[in-house]
């Protein structure tokens, strides 16, 4: 492949998992202002949280987190190497289904313990019984969506990208379908009977919570059903087989289990977050909601950088190719911090506009969308650092070494519980949101040093380093015009009918603001991202 191409396939890659992720965040945003409206942030949607999570941890712990990050640089290698990448797959894929199976049964007998280890605070009231037994249905959605991230996987190391960041629209798509046809009344009856509910315990949207969670295990069944027939049409059709404990299989073990434990770490962070929350009412919604938000410049920018950029530093490792390696990742940071650091201050600056229009209806009052913002406003303080490790990590991941960016997650996991745990008795719940920033920034300091010893490919080029200062410099004049357009746009930011064009407005021009302040300081050149949109 030629110098001209390599930057441009790397481009062409992360518009399209960016566009696609792009548009499954936008359901993710229609889902839970449903949500939001018809559950609030009562101890039905708290449970369903809860649940829903259950099955997402564990999904980033083994497939998306650990087995994805040693599979998809052992299968691209293979498949530049043309040493049977297909039966290599076969096998991880067995391996796979084999462990989740076991998984999922051991939960159902778990769950109760399980619930505890997330949320401490529901012992004893009515969130208990109800995230129990909505986390029995739905953990079932980790065997799915597992091996769904395992095909995707290998659909983006064959540079097939459409497919796998397209998955995650089926489940919006159908959560959204079950809240919508719930409360029109035409799924009727569904229900979960609270035997320990007291008459004052406030069940608001137990019949769409049960809808939900029925909701994401057909959901992870379409997942998979789409990544599947994909990798069958692009010559890797897996079929359910016997495991088999092969050198590569073992391999692959030793390489995942480092990368198991950090995973195991991120999510002990996720769980002091969680466990914080659950001893203040709501604060679990509310930091849902508001983690939804920050999501959004995260899933579009950062996962699709870290989705594109993994194989492709892995091809280039392989085939000892420095110089483009070094130009990808470059591109990669630049790309992120461009379009990150400025959503990380539009956060900081208009949360409570973000929340209230987004979310302020029916159930979710006016106290629920000034907690929201609070929290969202200290998520929005980590972005960058989420961006960058994704942009980071991969140097690690394309070496075989998941050794190093566990021991940098152990670091960030003291930060984290440490900051939670301390500033919960000064500012709450949102000194989890906060601590999560702090670990978030801790860590890419920890991969920044980690990597001065690896040559050229890990190090930023000339242009990285001049225009990193000019994007800070551009979101910042972007900011100081938010502030002072949210203040005049109040009033019709409050006014029905006029909340969502106004908040439009509002985020149109300081996209617009944006734009020419980091043209004219030279952040960036608004025909560079024309140029790669033509290119795509």
């Amino acid at each position: 492949m030629s110098a001209t191409a390599r930057p441009i396939r790397l481009i062409s890659g992360f518009i399209t998992v960016g566009v696609w992720t792009l548009g499954s965040r936008l359901l993710g945003f229609v889902r839970d202002i449903l949500i939001a409206a018809y559950m609030g942030a009562g101890p039905v949607s708290e449970a369903f949280f809860v649940a829903f999570s259950l099955p997402n941890m564990f999904r980033r712990f083994f497939a998306e987190g650990a087995f994805n990050t040693a599979f998809v640089p052992m299968f691209s290698k293979k498949l530049e190497a043309g040493d049977d990448p297909l039966g290599f797959a076969r096998d991880a894929f067995a391996g796979l289904a084999t462990v989740l199976i076991a998984l999922t049964l051991v939960a159902q007998l778990a769950m109760p313990w399980l619930v505890l280890a997330m949320a401490g605070g529901f012992a004893g009231d009515v969130r208990f019984e109800l995230a129990v037994d909505f986390g029995r249905v739905a953990f079932g959605y980790i065997l799915f969506i597992s091996l769904a991230a395992l095909l995707s996987g290998l659909l983006n190391a064959t540079g097939r990208f459409a497919a796998a960041a397209a998955a995650p629209i089926l489940l919006n798509l159908v959560l959204i379908a079950a809240l919508v046809l719930g409360e029109s009344g035409l799924l009727s009856g569904a229900g979960i009977d609270i035997a320990s509910a007291l008459p004052g315990d406030d069940l608001t949207g137990l019949h769409h919570g049960t809808l939900l969670v029925w909701g994401t295990l057909i959901a992870g069944v379409a997942q998979l059903a789409l990544v599947w027939i994909a990798a069958a049409r692009s010559g890797f059709r897996l079929l359910p087989r016997m495991p088999r404990l092969t050198p590569d299989m073992r391999r692959l073990a030793v390489i995942m289990l480092p990368a198991m434990l950090a995973g195991g770490v991120v999510q002990i962070n996720l769980l002091v977050g969680r466990q914080v929350a659950s001893f203040f009412d709501g604060a679990i919604v509310w930091l849902s909601l508001a983690d939804r938000l920050y999501q959004l410049p995260l899933g579009v920018v950062g996962i699709a950088i870290g989705i594109v950029l993994l194989p492709d530093l892995s091809r280039r490792l392989g085939a000892g190719d420095e110089a483009g390696g070094r130009h990808a990742l470059s591109r990669a940071g630049e790309i992120s911090l461009a379009l990150t650091v400025p959503a990380a201050v539009a956060l900081c600056v208009i949360p409570t506009p973000l929340v209230s229009v987004l979310f302020e209806r029916g159930a979710f009052t006016a106290d629920d969308t000034v907690q929201t913002a609070l929290a969202l406003a200290a998520y929005g303080l980590g972005l960058p650092a989420f961006v960058l490790q994704k942009v980071l990590q991969p140097l690690y991941f394309a070496r075989e070494d998941t050794r190093s960016p566990f021991r940098y997650a152990l670091v960030a996991m003291v930060v984290n519980a440490v900051v939670a745990i301390g500033l919960a008795f000064a500012i709450g719940f949102v000194g989890a949101a906060l601590a999560t920033s702090v670990a978030a920034w801790t860590m890419v300091w920890l991969l920044l040093r980690g990597k001065r010893g690896m040559g050229t490919v890990a190090t930023f080029d000339d242009r990285y380093r001049a225009r990193v200062g000019r994007i800070v410099l551009a979101s910042l004049l972007m900011g100081v015009v938010l502030v002072i357009l949210s203040t005049l746009l109040i009033p019709l930011l409050g006014t029905p009918g006029w909340r969502y064009p106004t908040l439009a407005l509002l985020v149109t021009l300081g996209i617009v603001t944006y734009g020419i302040a980091g043209q004219a300081v030279g952040a960036f050149r608004i025909s560079e991202f024309r140029s790669a949109l033509r290119r795509r």
